[in-house]
């Protein structure tokens, strides 16, 4: 009976025990390690990033002028040439034939136009002493403008046919890099319809660097600038690019064209900016990323862009409070510099702890130990 009774009190106490000695296990247990940091203050200036392409200043599509036989390539696939180099040459036998002609009737109406004159005049003459008609006189001076009409039609014509000659040899009118050639000695070139073109060419030094961009960003580049200095191009503005595959921005260009309207089906506007291609390697049709500034230099808040968190479509910041407490800031991000350092424009001041490492750890509402947080020597964040 004795045991019945003591079996419940001996359970209780065990149990209190446990507790007791979890609680007091709890208490011992250390605080989540977070570093924290407090935003930097620097004097900036924010740019935007825009991708774009490549483009000729010059794109010229060859085609011949006159029909005929393909005689000659002067050229190989792909080569640079330079303006007025022969490309092609298409049989020229039948345009000297042409030529020819046109240059022997030029003569025979040359020769009626000095009869008709010689006429002309001796008809004056003879109208003066009353020996001919005056109606007589009229007819020959009627014969002598047309007979000069003939020879201004003929000087056409063989200017004409000099012309389909001298357009039986195809040259560069421009110098760039030539693409392959379209068509082979022996085919017949032809100009009926819509003619294939037989090459083309296009310069490769300068090229244009062409992006669109947003209605607000454009805003944004044009007060950067200087409102309606930019718009008319008094302003040089310097834009910074690189291609997919290089780092940091070693290429610089100038902007040297906006469009007069923004696209109502888009809402972008065309911007283009001139870049040199010394060196070659540029070519139409290459993707590349562009950046220019948005804003004149002013101080800013920056925090590492890896502290910055996602919930949702919001950004939010944590900091530790007074209290070693962790609480949500809703920020507005900006720019993200080159030391990937994110711009906050609003959301936090420059006395707030941010926590920069140990996020998987910190929860919103918990208790953390925040330790400084240390750049290490080589500019990367430990």
């Amino acid at each position: 009976m004795l045991k019945s009774r003591l079996l419940p009190t001996l359970c209780y106490l065990i149990t209190s025990s446990f507790f007791l000695v979890s609680y007091a296990a709890a208490e011992q247990r250390p605080l989540p390690e977070v570093k924290v940091m407090t935003p930097k203050v620097e004097q900036i200036i924010e740019r935007k990033e825009f991708t774009g392409r490549f483009e000729a200043i010059e794109d010229v599509a060859l085609r011949a002028r006159v029909s005929g036989y393909l005689d000659a390539v002067h050229f190989k696939d792909g080569q640079q040439v330079e303006k007025g180099d022969l490309l092609f040459e298409i049989d020229p036998r039948p345009f000297k034939a042409a030529l020819a002609r046109a240059e022997a009737e030029l003569s025979r109406v040359q020769s009626q136009l000095k009869l008709a004159q010689l006429e002309l005049e001796r008809g004056e003459r003879l109208l003066t002493q009353k020996a001919i008609a005056a109606e007589e006189v009229d007819t020959r001076r009627a014969r002598y403008q047309e007979a000069n009409a003939n020879v201004a039609a003929s000087q056409a014509a063989v200017q004409t046919a000099a012309l389909d000659l001298q357009y039986t040899k195809i040259v560069a009118p421009v110098t760039g890099r030539i693409s392959s050639r379209q068509i082979d000695v022996g085919n017949l070139v032809s100009t009926e319809g819509s003619a294939t073109p037989l090459t083309t060419i296009v310069t490769t030094n300068p090229l244009h660097f062409v992006f669109d961009v947003s209605e607000a960003e454009y805003l944004q580049l044009a007060r950067a600038a200087g409102g309606e200095a930019a718009l008319n191009g008094q302003t040089e503005i310097t834009a910074q690019l690189r291609l997919l595959d290089e780092q940091g921005w070693p290429r610089e260009g100038l902007l040297n064209f906006v469009d007069n309207r923004i696209d109502e089906f888009t809402g972008t506007l065309r911007m283009r900016v001139k870049v040199e291609n010394d060196e070659g390697l540029l070519r139409p049709g290459i993707f590349g990323r562009l950046r220019m500034p948005v804003s004149e230099p002013h101080e800013a808040l920056l925090v590492p862009d890896r502290a910055v968190v996602s919930d949702q479509a919001a950004k939010i910041l944590l900091v530790v409070n007074d209290e070693g407490i962790v609480e949500p800031r809703p920020i507005q991000p900006g720019s993200l510099q080159e030391n990937s350092m994110r711009v906050i424009e609003s959301g936090i001041s420059a006395e707030d702890r941010v926590i920069v490492q140990g996020l998987m750890i910190a929860r919103p509402g918990s208790e953390v130990n925040a330790v400084p947080f240390e750049e290490g020597n080589n500019g990367e964040q430990n």
